[in-house]
């Protein structure tokens, strides 16, 4: 159930109606879904000041990025003008992808073992390894989507789990 890009009108509201099935566009994403059985696992969302990111850095130095960050988020992050802003956003990742698999840190799960790289495009996407990407098999995900957002203050990211 997809509609032609000719079929498509705009309401009153500004919200996408498709002619053909009468459907708001959110819905038929919904029931486009629903038709491939495609299944949402877990969700997760965690917001993070980041300024206790900054007291984190500040307290035990290399040791914390170290231990919760892979070399390749830390560099990235350094080469942005307020890094700090961005480990914070990626800690947010971590802790939103642990809440997703409902396991939190149990298992022996490592921060590392939760990597937020980007495409070329800017979109943030995961990368597992170690204890993270044996609970990913194991619980037969077919990917994990997120979401990251920041400002002066707060880091978000949101996390889902598709099966």
């Amino acid at each position: 159930a997809s509609c032609s890009h000719t079929s498509w009108s705009d309401n009153t509201a500004g919200n996408r109606i498709c002619s053909e099935y009468g459907m708001h566009s959110g819905f038929l994403k919904i029931y486009t879904a629903y038709l491939y059985r495609i299944m949402i696992f877990g969700t997760g969302i965690d917001i993070i000041e980041i300024d206790r990111i900054k007291r984190s850095l500040q307290k035990y130095s290399d040791r914390f990025e170290q231990r919760v960050f892979t070399q390749k988020e830390i560099d990235y992050c350094h080469s942005q003008a307020d890094p700090v802003k961005h480990l914070a956003a990626r800690f947010s990742v971590k802790e939103a992808v642990l809440k997703c698999f409902g396991t939190g840190m149990t298992g022996g799960i490592l921060w590392k073992d939760i990597e937020v790289d980007k495409q070329e495009s800017g979109q943030p996407v995961l990368k597992l390894y170690g204890k993270g990407k044996q609970l990913f098999d194991q619980l037969n995900l077919k990917s994990i989507h997120i979401s990251i957002t920041h400002d002066r203050n707060y880091a978000v990211a949101h996390a889902i789990a598709e099966k």
